[in-house]
């Protein structure tokens, strides 16, 4: 072989060995794994779009409607999302023939915003055991800031314990001998309330519930059990439930004439969907807390971010009730999850995208002034902060600071 011929050859070999790296350098970049590709991600949702906390469903139709615009604004980072949402009628046992099928059957990237305490309890356990990030679950309970143990699970809404401590301070500041009387969903849901309740009010706890009255779910009524309460007397009502047994609470006492000072959980205090049927009368001086702006609110009327929360519905909901704050908190969470999928650019793989949940640090269009969603290797609680409200008869009026968890002031 002559020295040209060598040296071509030798051309040849750095040149090949060039493109083989840098091909590999290329296919590393992009990192999949089932129900991600060059054109899709695959989202699954599990919501109750029938049964007893069917009006929650809003938030999933939000949900659609958000990811229907960002694909047609050309998806995230070039990749079309694929929202597929069932209905567990808020059952949950239909909730995780719901979750084996999103994962098994449809194979998508993660599950995403599932509504409810019980339902996403049912699959806890399977969706770590699956590796399948169960991510921003639209509910409070503490066990979703677990990452030691369940480090596929993130939770989205302000802890339902901390939000009773913040109402524990609140009675206790304004009469620490208050009679009080707790009706509590008697699931996760409504005990974690209690639980929540007990330590804030301390050792003040056992003087002062005069009466705990538990219900089920799956009741038709609580008449009987609002019945039992007022005859114990308590000064301050907390009715720990889903939107409909709230409603009912609030309309019972209404009917009953009862001056009691009842404060409603803060997931339960949709105008739309609580007030109305119970009444806008029999709800006025009603407490709660939230963390979402309310469309109703005058306050908004010129809040740019309020605005477009309007654009968007006209546009892609038209015909949806404005007043139901739910639609705001489907349009809020929707944000976080686009921020979490276009921080995770081309790895698209599930320890990626919980990673990526991990590490966030973001204003939300439709959150309150002064509330942040943050998170943190050892932090999977995005949202730790709520305000005190009453409803006036025509809408919820802010009171108070932004308060932590904690029930300190922020």
């Amino acid at each position: 072989m002559t020295l040209d011929l060598k040296r071509a050859s030798i051309s040849v070999a750095i040149l090949s060995g060039l493109l083989a790296a840098t091909g590999s350098s290329v296919s590393a970049q992009k990192a999949y794994d089932p129900g991600a590709s060059d054109t899709e991600i695959k989202i699954g949702n599990i919501s109750p779009y029938s049964g007893p906390a069917s009006f929650y469903s809003v938030i999933a139709k939000a949900e659609a409607a958000y990811f229907r615009m960002i694909n047609e604004r050309g998806g995230i980072n070039g990749r079309k999302i694929n929202f597929i949402s069932y209905d567990d009628a808020y059952s949950p046992p239909k909730t995780v023939e719901q979750a084996r099928k999103l994962v098994e059957s449809d194979e998508v990237l993660l599950l995403f915003a599932n509504i409810g305490t019980p339902g996403n309890s049912a699959i806890h356990k399977y969706m770590n055991s699956k590796k399948v990030p169960q991510l921003l679950a639209v509910s409070g309970s503490d066990k979703w800031a677990d990452p030691a143990h369940f480090p596929w699970t993130m939770g989205y809404l302000p802890s339902y314990r901390a939000e009773a401590r913040i109402y524990a301070q609140y009675i206790l500041s304004k009469d620490p001998n208050a009679r009080i009387g707790v009706l509590y969903q008697n699931d996760d849901f409504g005990k974690e309330y209690l639980a929540g309740l007990k330590e804030g009010l301390g050792e003040r706890s056992k003087a002062i519930i005069a009466i705990e009255v538990p219900f089920e779910s799956t009741a038709p009524t609580i008449e009987s059990e609002i019945a039992r309460m007022r005859a114990a007397e308590p000064a301050v009502l907390l009715s720990f439930a889903t939107s409909k047994f709230a409603a009912q609470a609030i309309k019972r006492v209404g009917e009953l004439g009862w001056k009691v000072t009842h404060i409603v959980s803060q997931v339960s205090t949709s105008i739309a969907g609580v007030i109305k049927p119970a009444g806008t009368d029999n709800a006025k001086g009603v407490l709660s807390s939230y963390y979402l702006k309310d469309p109703l609110d005058p306050k908004w009327k010129d809040d740019s971010a309020m605005a477009e929360w309007r654009s968007f519905m006209d546009r892609y909901l038209p015909d949806a009730d404005k007043a139901d704050s739910f639609y705001v908190g489907g349009y809020a969470i929707s944000q976080v999850m686009v921020r979490i999928l276009e921080q995770c650019g081309d790895n698209l793989t599930r320890e990626n995208i919980m990673k990526q949940a991990e590490n966030l640090d973001m204003e939300v269009s439709g959150l309150l002034p002064g509330i942040r969603v943050k998170t943190g290797p050892n932090d999977y609680r995005p949202i730790e902060q709520l305000q005190m409200m009453q409803f006036t008869g025509e809408q919820w009026e802010l009171i108070g600071p932004v308060l932590s968890g904690e029930g300190r002031a922020m």
